[in-house]
């Protein structure tokens, strides 16, 4: 399939998976539309992408709600359509779950929940009386299982294949397709910008993430799976196999997740 062409809008471009989504998808053609909080960051990831002139930045929080339909209109208005919505924004935490105050909470699921689903109606209108367009979802393995210190960032993940597998089926044959993307460990500054039970950032590259799948390979996976419709696919290393140890043997998962953190 060409994308030349194609609008492609990234939430969370500004580093990490998004910023190399951006990248590769401007090699194959594709307009972006750059999204996050910087605009300065987001400038910087124009100007290393392909044809930078072609692309759009448009910094905004994605929590802050009732920015997002001025935000669409900014996208309308350049390219009059969006082909591929990528909600790649998101945070992580680090912290024991009686430990962290209800504010850290709240903040990683409007974050990583609300801000997605509020972004998705946003623009699933217009993808719909097109008859065309993919909606992208950045879970994560923890959307499947929960582990020790992630509580928060867990049902936020596992909140996010609720609603989009739900949505999935109620726009079954309307040519607008949704894929939930679930990484594991991915070299990104994730950890270091995590929130710890006070809200305060983690600060400290995890091991697990240091030696994790580089965001370029995660990010040329990604762009392979929504071209194949995929529904669903785990970016993973060996940690994929606490999902198949949850599901087919959780008694060993209960005692193997109580020492393996996976993101």
């Amino acid at each position: 399939m060409s994308l030349k062409g194609k609008v492609a809008w990234i939430t969370g471009a500004s580093s990490g998976i998004g910023r190399e989504l951006a990248l590769a998808l401007s090699q194959r053609g594709v307009c972006v539309v750059l999204s996050a909080r910087r605009r300065e960051v987001l400038q910087d990831v124009q100007q290393a992408c392909d044809r930078p002139d072609a692309h759009l930045v448009l910094p905004f929080d994605v929590t802050h709600e009732d920015s997002l339909p001025l935000a669409a209109q900014q996208v309308y208005d350049r390219y009059s359509r969006v082909d591929f919505l990528m909600n790649m924004a998101g945070i992580t935490q680090r912290g024991m779950a009686m430990d962290t105050i209800m504010e850290v909470d709240r903040r990683i699921m409007e974050l990583n929940f609300f801000g997605t689903v509020a972004l998705t109606k946003t623009v699933l209108p217009k993808m719909v009386q097109r008859g065309a367009g993919h909606i992208v979802v950045y879970s994560s393995l923890l959307g499947k299982c929960g582990a020790a210190t992630r509580s928060g960032y867990a049902a936020s993940k596992h909140a996010l294949h609720g609603f989009f597998d739900s949505l999935r089926a109620e726009i079954y044959g309307s040519g607008v397709l949704v894929t939930i993307v679930c990484p594991g460990f991915t070299r990104t500054n994730a950890s270091i910008n995590a929130l710890t039970p006070d809200g305060t950032p983690f600060g400290k590259l995890d091991e697990n993430i240091g030696d994790g799948m580089q965001p370029d390979i995660s990010a040329q996976r990604i762009i392979g799976s929504v071209l194949r419709g995929k529904s669903e696919v785990n970016i993973a290393g060996k940690e994929r196999m606490a999902v198949y140890l949850k599901r087919f043997a959780p008694g060993i998962f209960e005692r193997v997740i109580r020492r393996v953190v996976l993101k």
